[in-house]
């Protein structure tokens, strides 16, 4: 590949996009706060606009332009070539739309009315959302969470550079953020040259620390990066997935050789498309390679079982900069009581116990204590206490 593992790896793009702004910018557009138009920005918008400022989606400086966001829907490039495989935009009604001009500072609040951030207007563009829906997603079905959120989202996208004016420590985790640059400190402090990410909107059960640790066999550390940003409602809440991650570091992983930090970025469920997108997220962190399981990002059937795996083949694997870690389904096997995949084990499939994420919700609303072939007896424990089922 065209960096070398020895040194830090690259951004996406080259740089590190940074788009806070300093003491002096923000003075300057906290002045004008009451003259310029404003947009309110939803959950997925607001994280968007952080991930922008503070590099997470390098080397967006902004919303994207319909060249930007036509090739990505289609190509899933960049209009420069760059591979970019989900679209990064800012959708708003006719009515929002219509009194803005191109060339306006535009002033984004959050849904409290705190004024947040700046868009500098360049463009704003209709756009066809089933074709969005369909390329990105693979369903024009509303029933998928990530079409839905197309479908109920403005009809006019704006575009242009931001710049972020506020950002409060998270409320839930403030010594979990860290951002890109500060990610990237922290591998080189410790002297760790390559480093696999992890995605994970779910708690770790035993088939992902499975293949966690067989990963970290290969490198000098993993970054557990867990999703914290807007998931569906049926999804555990992040602040119980967190407690998870803290009980397995502490007590079942060398702490040495993990750094657990919060990914801010939503969910979209677009699955393969998502793997990519969640891989240049990582390598934007500082990561040099990604684990990419069973239906990375999937959601309900849209997916087959390892197209997100097989998407990378699509890329040329010096353009995307990261690799690709790709872990067969991983289960307890029965006959040797230890995890398995098809490649090590040797059982029939009756003899094995499969793992998901979404069996682990399923058990818990029904009052079930997932087994310990399929979590860790403390992460179990402290899934119970928190959904309030008695072990």
């Amino acid at each position: 590949m065209s960096y070398k593992l020895t040194d830090a790896i690259a951004p996406h793009g080259g740089e590190l996009i940074n788009r806070t702004a300093t003491a002096d910018q923000k003075a300057a557009f906290l002045s004008k706060a009451e003259s310029l138009p404003r947009v309110s920005l939803d959950e997925r918008a607001v994280s968007d606009l952080q991930m922008i400022a503070i590099g997470g989606f390098s080397p967006l400086k902004g919303f994207m332009g319909q060249a930007d966001y036509d090739s990505v829907v289609v190509n899933m490039h960049l209009a420069n070539g760059l591979p970019w495989s989900v679209p990064i935009t800012l959708s708003v009604t006719e009515a929002v739309a219509a009194p803005l001009k191109e060339g306006d500072l535009v002033r984004l609040d959050d849904s409290q009315g705190n004024y947040i951030g700046v868009l500098e207007l360049t463009e704003k563009f209709s756009y066809d959302k089933k074709k969005e829906a369909v390329n990105v997603y693979r369903t024009d079905e509303e029933k998928h969470p990530g079409v839905a959120v197309v479908y109920n989202q403005g009809n006019i996208n704006l575009a242009g550079p931001i710049w972020l004016l506020q950002r409060d420590p998270h409320p839930l985790f403030p010594t979990y953020q860290l951002d890109p640059a500060i990610s990237r400190a922290a591998f080189q402090e410790k002297g760790w040259k390559t480093i696999v990410g992890f995605q994970t909107r779910n708690p770790v059960h035993r088939a992902h620390e499975y293949i966690q640790k067989c990963a970290m066999e290969i490198v000098d550390g993993l970054f557990l990066h867990p999703l914290v940003g807007a998931t569906k409602d049926d999804d555990i809440p992040a602040d119980i997935r967190m407690r998870c991650y803290e009980i397995l570091i502490e007590n079942y992983y060398p702490k040495e050789r993990v750094i657990l930090g919060i990914n801010p970025s939503a969910m979209r469920y677009a699955g393969p498309r998502e793997a990519i997108f969640h891989a240049l997220i990582r390598k934007n962190y500082g990561c040099t390679h990604f684990i990419v399981g069973r239906d990375h990002a999937g959601v309900g059937d849209y997916y087959g079982t390892f197209d997100a795996q097989h998407i990378f083949d699509e890329f040329d694997p010096d353009a995307i900069g990261i690799i690709p870690l790709k872990f067969e389904h991983a289960f307890y096997c029965k006959v040797t009581n230890t995890m398995a995949t098809t490649k090590t084990s040797p059982s029939t499939p009756d003899q094995r116990v499969h793992l998901s994420g979404t069996k682990v919700r399923d058990m818990l609303r029904n009052g079930e204590l997932p087994p310990p072939e399929f979590s860790r007896p403390l992460v179990a424990a402290e899934l119970a206490k928190a959904m309030k089922i008695n072990a």
